[in-house]
């Protein structure tokens, strides 16, 4: 999947929020000033290209929609961040978001039982 941008980002977190969306409900997500209609536009048309979302139409409009779902995404975003910065080491990522954060042995105990207890459901 090719990377996106912060901006394309944005758009993605209120397409996968909405599930499907014309240009102006998209824009009528982000915070006053908001950004022009032309400029999301022209995002979302850059995201059909980059693959990850798709258009139906709907009258004389587009209604837009995700291709690849928020957990894929975030999947993939992990995964390249681990071989970018940390050589494929989950250990060594994990590690260092846990000094950087100063993470206390009772959160870290936390995060590993919620783990455990995802790891047992069927």
């Amino acid at each position: 999947m090719k990377t996106l941008t912060k901006a394309e980002e944005e758009i993605m977190q209120i397409l996968w929020q909405l599930n499907e969306a014309n240009v102006a409900s998209i824009v009528e997500q982000f915070p006053k000033p908001r950004p022009a209609y032309n400029t999301i536009s022209t995002i979302v048309r850059i995201l059909e290209g980059k693959e990850v979302v798709s258009h139906k139409k709907v009258g004389k409009g587009h209604i837009y929609f995700p291709l690849i779902s928020k957990e894929e995404y975030s999947n993939q975003s992990i995964n390249k961040l681990m071989d970018g910065y940390f050589q494929g080491s989950f250990k060594s990522m994990v590690s260092f978001f846990v000094k950087k954060n100063d993470i206390s042995v009772k959160e870290l105990e936390h995060i590993l039982k919620e783990l455990n207890d995802q790891n047992k459901k069927p």
